[in-house]
């Protein structure tokens, strides 16, 4: 396999800046031995800080229920629409037009996409603490860290850019 440094990108990989990294001799190399503390905090796995930037487990199954409700009932609905539509159709009971088929199903598909995003703000992202059963409270606080967080990330880029 040829060395990275004297190969051509590939179209799909973009361009890469080249990080120089001093070189050290292989003797000076040493593998980091575990230490107490990290073999204690492998013992103690549930009870362990997230990373920074990691969702919690309590809060990431909070928000895969409030998606699977929110998401998967109108996703659910817009498929059995096509069943009910086909079911009134072919018994002749109404002459429905395949646009209003469309919209029907367009509109629902669209709910249950709405409510990925719905189901993920409106949770509580506070560990100890549930939230509501509708989320409107966790949602307000929820969409402005969100816009906090996209606004930082947007200036530190900047700044990235500009030095």
């Amino acid at each position: 396999m040829p060395d990275p440094s004297s190969r051509a990108p590939l179209p799909f990989e973009g361009k890469q800046k080249k990080k120089k990294t001093p070189k050290t001799p292989p003797a000076a190399k040493v593998e980091a031995k575990p230490t107490a503390t990290k073999a204690k905090a492998k013992a103690v796995k549930g009870k362990r800080k997230p990373q920074s930037g990691a969702i919690p487990e309590v809060v990431s199954q909070r928000m895969i229920r409030r998606m699977a409700i929110f998401s998967g009932i109108p996703t659910a609905s817009a498929m059995l629409s096509f069943v009910v539509f086909y079911w009134i159709v072919s018994h002749d009971w109404l002459e429905i037009p395949t646009y209003v088929v469309f919209g029907v199903s367009l509109l629902l598909f669209g709910l249950g996409v709405l409510g990925l995003s719905y189901g993920i703000f409106s949770t509580s992202w506070d560990e100890e603490r549930d939230g509501s059963w509708l989320g409107w409270q966790e949602i307000k606080i929820n969409v402005d860290r969100a816009i906090t967080a996209w606004k930082a990330a947007r200036e530190e880029a900047r700044r990235a850019k500009e030095s």
